[in-house]
């Protein structure tokens, strides 16, 4: 009996610590986990946030640029665009007029020619009731059986042509198959004078009028730029009714690009540049007074006298209306 009860005693130390030892445990984890304070794994995540600074960024804007006028100064047959008034055409002929003899036309254009500076009349600023008179940067004149007019200056009748004027016109008529009967002549004196922003498209010259220019004297740069395009709902179904043909997809970018332009803003409408040199021949047809201006801006550079002769076909106007030629 005495043995009995030390064995129990003896086995109920070893049982007392080894329960101790078992309890113990989840006893630290419990202590492990009450660091763990409710919300504890969100504020370890807000720390982190905290941790990263914020950076505002201003929205990308795209950003439209200019296009760069295309350089035309080759021989050849150029369609500069194509739209629901017909395809813009230039002829650009270096060299129409041999080095030597353009040498002698410019002689006798100076010494045979009227040349006289006209006085030009625009309308005022707005809401003013004052027209503007100016001189025109240039001297001009003019052949023909019919008068001219445009910026309001008319150019009276003169079918007195100079024998070497005549020669010129039959030249080109020969050479392009076009005809004309009259011609507006430009003398540029130096760097200073010019022509401004503007389209051959009196009522005179009828629908898609063919002009032919013929140049002597300093190369000069002749600007062109397209006009913005008219309103583009009125356009694309106008272009439903017709042919497509392999212009037109250019010309749907155009009208759907030309929302900015609608108010006279030609910053991104296409432009082209063409150095006009001594006996070069340049034909504009088709749609290229309809739908594109042109100009001979002033230089900087110091610039020998220019002679730039432009035939033309003039029909009866009855109006008697042109457009502002600077």
């Amino acid at each position: 009996m005495e043995d009995k009860r030390r064995r129990a005693r003896v086995q109920g130390a070893w049982a007392g610590p080894a329960k101790s030892q078992a309890t113990a445990q989840p006893a630290a984890t419990a202590r492990s986990h009450l660091h763990q304070r409710p919300g504890q794994t969100w504020m370890n995540q807000e720390h982190q946030l905290l941790d990263k600074q914020f950076v505002f960024k201003e929205p990308q804007q795209v950003v439209r640029r200019a296009p760069e006028p295309r350089v035309i100064d080759k021989e050849g047959v150029y369609e500069i665009s194509v739209s629901p008034t017909g395809i813009s055409r230039l002829c650009l002929y270096p060299g129409f007029i041999d080095l030597k003899e353009a040498d002698w036309v410019l002689e006798q254009l100076c010494e045979v020619v009227p040349w006289k500076q006209r006085t030009g009349i625009r309308e005022g600023p707005i809401f003013s009731f004052l027209d503007v008179t100016y001189k025109q940067p240039r001297l001009t004149a003019w052949y023909g059986e019919l008068p001219y007019t445009y910026s309001r200056i008319t150019m009276e009748p003169n079918p007195h042509w100079p024998a070497v004027l005549r020669t010129l016109k039959d030249q080109i008529e020969e050479n392009t198959g076009h005809t004309f009967n009259s011609l507006l002549c430009n003398l540029y004196r130096d760097e200073k004078d010019s022509v401004d922003w503007h389209s051959d498209d009196e009522p005179s010259l009828g629908r898609c009028p063919v002009i032919a220019s013929l140049s002597f004297g300093a190369t000069r740069a002749f600007e062109m730029r397209r006009k913005p395009p008219p309103r583009a709902d009125f356009c694309f179904s106008e272009m439903q009714l017709g042919h497509p043909g392999p212009g037109h997809l250019r010309t749907a970018l155009w009208l759907a690009e030309g929302s900015e332009e609608e108010n006279g803003d030609y910053t991104y409408v296409e432009r082209v540049k063409i150095p006009l040199d001594h006996g070069t021949l340049l034909i504009m047809e088709g749609a290229t007074q309809a739908d594109w201006q042109h100009r001979v801006p002033r230089e900087y550079h110091s610039r020998e006298p220019r002679i730039n002769l432009t035939f033309r076909t003039v029909y009866p106007d009855p109006g008697g209306t042109g457009g502002v030629r600077p």
